[in-house]
């Protein structure tokens, strides 16, 4: 049945972990985690134009059909993250932090397919002369946001959008299908390895400028502060300085079992672990996973499953493994991820204010062992 999602409320929700991991391609349905900062527009494809503008020789107004037709057609598979993914684990293992309290599941590994913002930007005729330093502005106008705000945007660096690698793409299909009315239909972003903030749904315009965002989530959140900012009013004056969060660190999380669960070890002491892991930005893919039953003193390796559509450089990889475990209360499960470009998961990353970009060592805590 399909779901009518409202157009008053964000819509903000995880799947439960398990369910998450049950499938290597997230289905277009409530397996796929929502993050929204205002109510969910409802729009028609035949009405819709995506406005092309800014440091640009040629201006376009596109439809979605231009956008199928005009331009080569790109998939991908990639995972896209939000930014306060496994927030609770730093509130609750570190301090207290503010933001919504997501736990492990608000991310998704999905096909999307549409044309590339590059060749879009090739068209439109980029002002070479002021390139440098640049940034591509997307925003949607469709519908306030919370706080006052009378528009959702964000921003990448204009030499992330024009690499040909980089695979940005302007999406108008995820899983084979027109994009769902929750994940931005008709149209939206989708920047690879990067935190999901930056990859606005309901696309309308495309701005190429000479600095990023002026928007809201660009300038004054989604960044992961020095720790001397520890509230609201000390962080005042880091907003301005520090660089808004892009690409995702490496990251892997236990799935199976979960923390508090009760476990029986099969008759030789072993039991079966199972979870997600995810590369830092563009160094994908992930190349190990490694878990600990014994707070991190010896690793065992884990088997990477690589599933029919191979190992790509932007997608998740799910895993899993067999290890010995004592028998008691309070058991601990770690995993740790390590990626093609060298960069492997740490044991507790430096708290910040918004609690964002965690990749401390995946766990499965509270463990009962029978």
């Amino acid at each position: 049945m399909k779901t009518e999602y409202s157009v008053e409320e964000p819509l903000n929700r995880e799947p439960g972990i398990k369910d998450l991991v049950s499938s290597y391609i997230t289905p277009n349905d409530d397996t796929s985690y929502d993050r929204n900062h205002g109510p969910i527009p409802h729009l028609k494809a035949k009405d819709h134009k995506v406005k092309v503008d800014g440091n640009v020789k040629n201006p376009l107004e596109l439809s979605i059909e231009d956008l199928k037709t005009r331009f080569p057609q790109h998939e991908i598979i990639s995972a896209l993250q939000c930014a306060g993914n496994r927030r609770h684990v730093m509130r609750t293992l570190l301090k207290e932090v503010n933001g919504l309290d997501w736990f492990e599941g608000a991310v998704m590994n999905c096909k999307w397919r549409g044309p590339k913002l590059r060749d879009i930007l090739n068209k439109a005729g980029i002002d070479v002369k002021s390139a440098k330093g640049s940034h591509v502005a997307f925003a949607c106008y469709k519908v306030p946001v919370q706080g006052g705000e009378s528009w959702y945007g964000g921003s990448i660096e204009l030499e992330r959008a024009m690499r040909d690698g980089a695979d940005v793409l302007v999406a108008l299909e995820m899983n084979g299908k027109p994009l769902p009315v929750n994940h931005g239909y008709p149209v939206r972003i989708v920047v690879p390895g990067v935190s999901g903030c930056r990859s606005v749904k309901w696309l309308d315009r495309i701005t190429v400028q000479l600095e990023e965002s002026k928007n809201v989530y660009q300038r004054y959140d989604y960044k992961i502060l020095p720790p001397e900012a520890t509230d609201k009013e000390a962080a005042k004056k880091y907003w301005d300085v520090t660089p808004a969060l892009q690409d995702m660190p490496v990251n892997s999380v236990i799935a199976i079992p979960e923390t508090g669960e009760t476990v029986k070890p099969s008759a030789s002491g072993t039991i079966e672990v199972k979870g997600y892991a995810l590369p830092h930005g563009d160094q994908g893919p992930v190349v190990k996973v490694e878990v600990s039953t014994d707070d991190g003193r010896t690793w065992k390796k884990a088997e990477i499953l690589v599933p029919k559509e191979g190992q790509t450089k932007w997608a998740w990889a799910l895993w899993k493994v067999t290890v010995p475990i004592n028998k008691g209360q309070k058991r601990q499960v770690l995993s740790r991820a390590t990626d093609r470009g060298g960069n492997v998961q740490t044991d507790k990353p430096q708290w910040n204010l918004r609690g964002v970009a965690y990749n401390g060592f995946g766990e499965a805590r509270d463990l009962s062992v029978v």
